[in-house]
């Protein structure tokens, strides 16, 4: 008699899991060898010239995030506000190559960076934004995640990597959704997360691949609702093949040609599994996943 046991030997292939540090997987041949493959060309993206954070934690964004209406009130009074409210985005404004900005603003008080000799903002230099936020007053003081006083937002030693360029996403999402922030200096809440380093516009193509869900899906962790969780450890974990200058400038294009709706994504996905290396018979099994 044929047994389960003698179908799992013949037909799967028991492998180190996708993570350079996890444990095991249980793979088909087939899957076995899209994971050699793209280990071998790839390089952990914890190991690239890259930098990976978390949104902003105001402790009570109920007074720190503010709508198009409240901003404008607020530039009213004075246009020095302008100083210290960002647009800032959220997990859900945030899709594949896009983003949709739903008219909110942080009020950046923040807390300064000592180590480069930025100071705490002072909010008696803004009274029409310190008189919005006293509304808010006990709920500020009891705040465990505040600065120096309670209009200060907490310690962010990355302040500065909010203006740069970077990709940014949400931590729970059904499918890959990488945005790139190139022109527009968005700040993100604390549910999502921002990508700062080099070869900004050929990772975005990666992250947002067939292949990167594919991977993503042997090593993410979900939510049990249909969607997973897009976290900074496991992010890290993706093997990222790494490429040269003249690849670098195809993706550059690529992007641009994507933003003026020229190129479909099927054009990036089918530059990503030439450089894996994969077959016809691999890119049809991870496309028809």
């Amino acid at each position: 008699m044929f047994k389960t046991s003698d179908f799992i030997r013949q037909s799967v292939t028991t492998q180190g899991g996708f993570k350079p540090d996890g444990g095991w997987v249980i793979l088909s041949p087939l899957e076995a060898t899209i994971k050699n493959k793209i280990e071998a060309v790839g390089t952990p993206l914890k190991d690239w010239n890259i930098n990976i954070y978390r949104g902003i934690l105001t402790g009570y964004n109920d007074a720190f995030i503010i709508d198009q209406k409240t901003r404008d009130a607020l530039m009213e009074a004075s246009p020095k506000n302008d100083e210290i409210i960002r647009p800032i985005l959220r997990g859900r404004d945030i899709k594949k190559y896009s983003y949709d900005f739903a008219d909110l603003w942080l009020i950046n008080t923040h807390n300064g960076i000592k180590e480069k000799g930025i100071k705490p903002v002072d909010i008696n230099l803004y009274p029409a934004v310190k008189k919005y936020l006293d509304h808010f007053y006990p709920e500020l003081e009891n705040r465990v995640d505040k600065g120096v006083t309670p209009y200060n937002l907490r310690n962010c030693a990355y302040l500065e990597d909010f203006s740069k360029q970077k990709i940014v996403w949400g931590e729970i999402s059904d499918k890959a959704n990488f945005a790139l922030d190139i022109h527009d200096n968005y700040y993100v809440n604390n549910k999502c997360y921002l990508l700062t380093g080099n070869r900004l516009e050929y990772l975005i193509c990666f992250l947002n691949s067939k292949v990167s869900e594919y991977l993503f899906s042997k090593i993410g962790t979900t939510t049990g609702v249909g969607t997973a969780q897009w976290s900074k450890f496991t992010i890290e974990q993706l093997c990222v093949p790494l490429i040269n200058e003249d690849q670098e400038k195809e993706f550059i294009f690529l992007v641009s040609d994507l933003s003026a709706k020229k190129l479909t994504e099927a054009a990036i996905n089918q530059r990503i599994y030439t450089i894996c290396g994969l077959t016809s018979e691999e890119v049809a099994f991870i496309e028809s996943l």
